[in-house]
């Protein structure tokens, strides 16, 4: 009996530790977890997303923005996106400007259409704000759910395409032709090479399941043009440079002309599934989903991302968004919001490496946008190839966005096709009210602009 009273005080030390700060906050022993696993899970989800810290900025420096505050920019909306995520929605996904949407901003709104970052970003706040409006009301339901499949699956792949050919350009790869209007560059010259073997890289060391395959292949590559001489090196860790020139940049007023509607959907809509697609995949994966299909607080993490997009544009960056990246954190264990937690802390600590962030070359990072690109354009396997009402508006969805340069145009050229096709072959029930409205709007936009 002695013996056995001995053993009853050690029993008793298990609940004070589960009711420690973090089991309160993101309820570990519920989901089956442990700090040490959620520990381990952000930095996986941080070094498979840590890319966007390069990319990013060499994106924004295109549209005429301070490299050193646009770094910066970026590092604090993705770590106040994460925190976001992990404290108010506990879940394991982390955030940061979304691939694809930092090259519309740049290359269709400021490049192509002439605006100025501070207007694009205004278009980005409003954008936000719509978004938090429609997450905050059944209309967001409606309105995915009046979208058809093979239109949203489309945007995502189109605009895998359209960042593609952005890498392809950056890189030298595919260059100008007065006679065929593009043509191959020389892979003689450093930079399309290096860009060529980042992306084989990436590739290959993704498919062999590598830890960090992008990062690591960006390093190599910059390491690789530092023996060749084209890179320079300046340093590895600073103070973080100043965020004044983006802070409060967005000029929203000017957003505020008909000629605007479309980027601020294009923005929207791309923002809007692109998020529902990574934040379903991930419940899944988390095992966020209940036995009756209801995925816990699923409305939760739809606002923390998009109050996220309007914290973004207040500091100088693109949409934030849940990355599918936050995946790979998930598969090493990560299920609720510390995962999240920890790589937003993570995005903190990067604003002081931006010595070396100025390092990494644009064919570096376009070897990574190519890859991206590809990943991007696995939603056009869930289009209905049989039925020609449906694919052939997603070809035109997912073509056009490279073609005309513009994401917004993909879309409405899509939008219109798929209302054409269904009321040309009497299918007009498959046309929500929404469609009717929207394309609508894209044939007014077309004439009248």
């Amino acid at each position: 009996m002695e013996s056995r009273k001995s053993e009853a005080p050690p029993l008793e030390l298990t609940p004070p530790l589960r009711n420690g700060l973090l089991e309160r906050l993101f309820k570990l022993s519920l989901h089956g977890t442990t700090v040490k696993t959620e520990l381990i899970a952000g930095l996986t989800t941080f070094i498979t997303m840590a890319y966007i810290i390069f990319v990013n900025p060499n994106i924004m420096a295109d549209a005429g923005i301070d490299h050193g505050a646009a770094f910066v920019a970026t590092c604090i909306a993705a770590a106040l996106g994460c925190l976001l995520m992990g404290l108010y929605a506990n879940w394991p996904v982390g955030l940061a400007p979304g691939m694809g949407l930092n090259a519309f901003f740049t290359y269709t709104v400021v490049g192509t259409m002439g605006y100025n970052w501070e207007t694009a970003l205004g278009a980005v706040f409003v954008s936000g704000v719509l978004f938090m409006i429609l997450t905050f009301s059944r209309i967001r339901e409606w309105l995915l759910n009046s979208i058809p499949v093979s239109l949203r699956y489309a945007m995502g792949a189109g605009v895998g395409l359209f960042l593609g050919l952005i890498g392809l350009k950056t890189a030298g790869i595919v260059v100008d032709s007065p006679a065929t209007l593009i043509k191959l560059g020389s892979l003689r010259e450093p930079g399309p090479l290096l860009a060529a073997i980042c992306f084989l890289m990436i590739a290959i060391l993704s498919y062999h399941k590598v830890f960090g395959a992008i990062l690591i292949s960006i390093i190599t590559v910059t390491l690789a043009g530092w023996g060749l001489g084209v890179v320079h090196y300046a340093g590895i860790m600073s103070a973080p440079p100043s965020l004044a020139p983006t802070w409060m940049a967005m000029n929203v007023a000017g957003v505020f002309n008909i000629s605007m509607i479309s980027v601020v959907l294009a923005f929207l809509f791309v923002h809007m599934f692109d998020t529902a697609g990574t934040l379903m995949g991930v419940a899944q994966r988390a095992n966020l989903v209940a036995a009756d299909g209801r995925i816990e607080n699923l409305s939760r993490a739809m606002k923390a991302d998009s109050a996220s997009s309007v914290f973004g544009a207040v500091v100088g960056v693109p949409p934030v968004t849940s990355y599918v990246e936050s995946a790979a954190g998930v598969a090493a264990g990560g299920r609720t919001g510390l995962t999240a937690v920890t790589v937003g802390v993570l995005f903190i600590a990067a604003m002081f490496f931006a010595p070396l962030a100025g390092m990494i070359p644009a064919y570096a990072t376009a070897g990574a946008l190519i890859y991206v690109a590809m990943l991007m354009m696995g939603g056009m396997a869930h289009i209905e190839w049989d039925e020609a009402t449906d694919a052939i508006p997603a070809i035109v969805t997912a073509i056009m966005m490279p073609l005309t340069f513009s994401v917004a145009d993909g879309i409405a050229l899509g939008f219109i096709t798929y209302v054409a096709l269904k009321a040309g072959t009497g299918k007009y029930k498959e046309i929500s009210v929404s469609l009717w409205v929207l394309c609508a709007i894209f044939i007014a936009k077309f004439i009248y602009l």
